[in-house]
């Protein structure tokens, strides 16, 4: 069992200066694989094994981001890393079981369908295997055992996207989900109509584009008082687009998460803004504050959340991201 210590000046300088992000690419591994190794860091400590097992939706982008920090974050520490995958919760929560079955020294966990998957972490932290979550499920972590949380306050990221609406003179809006049930997708929506009151939730099938596509277009088709459109992700942004050249629309275009097209668009001015929750970050403090728990009994955020967003990209801080969305870091 850890000691407790506050750390959260610690959490926020390892989250390298937090600001923002979170969503999506093409390809992602999928189901489990090995990575991480002994280049770097740590070499001479014990080597811990860590399992990282989230919800990735394939063809996003944004968990490229995750997965590279993980990675770097296991060659730093001496990790040997086992990532795996699965969208369903159900799926997601076998992945869990099976890593406790494997006795694995620690596990970080999305939490997106907390039903399903939290009593599996709780399991393991029953088992007393060190457990954190990321990226979703902030509200509900410490419920289910896990010690520490990374990620962004989505609800608070969702105002904060109602506010630039609002200030940009927007009628109506819909904000774009592309997974029914998330709980992090879900909060984003709810926050957004906190502030700006007139915006409707259109849910898509995220993993047919074509269809969200199509879904987008036939909205905007139907409303044409639609001015603005809010995506999750920053694949969907980038599609939104087309179904707005598509429908003949002047509707904007704004998201969560970044990628490097959706950057550029940014700078082009194509896409009024991105709320970055820095998945980089995210994927590299899961598997650090496992390893220093493991190593050193440290505890990271002084038993509450330590965010990693929300931050506004746009045209007036785009160009210095640019470069950091191409290295797969933002």
């Amino acid at each position: 069992m850890s000691t407790r210590k506050t750390m959260r000046a610690l959490a926020v300088a390892g989250a390298l200066g937090i600001a923002l992000a979170a969503c999506s690419s093409q390809g992602g591994a999928q189901q489990e694989q090995g990575g991480g190794g002994p280049a770097g860091g740590n070499v001479g400590g014990e080597r811990y094994t860590i399992a990282m097992i989230t919800h990735e939706q394939p063809g996003d982008t944004f968990w490229d981001r995750i997965r590279a920090g993980a990675e770097d974050a296991a060659r730093a520490n001496n990790v040997e890393l086992k990532y795996s995958n699965a969208q369903a919760g159900p799926e997601q929560a076998t992945l869990v079981q099976n890593a406790i079955d494997s006795q694995v020294d620690g596990i970080a966990v999305t939490l997106a369908y907390v039903e399903q998957v939290g009593p599996a972490a709780k399991a393991a932290a029953d088992r007393g295997i060190p457990t954190v979550a990321f990226n979703a499920g902030k509200d509900q972590y410490q419920q289910f055992g896990a010690k520490m949380y990374f990620g962004s306050d989505e609800d608070l990221a969702g105002q904060a996207a109602g506010q630039r609406l609002a200030q940009d003179g927007a009628q109506k809006a819909i904000c774009v989900i592309q997974e029914q049930g998330h709980v992090a997708l879900e909060a984003r929506c709810a926050g957004v109509k906190k502030t700006f009151p007139n915006t409707e939730v259109l849910y898509v099938q995220g993993t047919d584009m074509a269809s969200v596509r199509s879904t987008i277009g036939a909205k905007l088709q139907e409303d044409p008082s639609i001015t603005h459109i809010v995506t999750l992700g920053a694949p969907f942004a980038l599609t939104a687009l087309q179904s707005v050249a598509d429908a003949g629309s002047k509707a904007k275009v704004a998201t969560f998460d970044l990628n490097v097209d959706a950057a550029k668009a940014i700078q082009d001015g194509k896409i009024m803004f991105a709320i970055d929750q820095q998945p980089y970050v995210q994927g590299y403090m899961a598997v650090t504050s496992l390893w220093l728990n493991l190593s050193n009994g440290n505890d990271i955020g002084g038993g509450g959340p330590v965010l990693t967003g929300p931050s506004f990209v746009d045209k007036s801080n785009i160009d210095q991201i640019v470069t950091y969305a191409q290295n797969n870091k933002r």
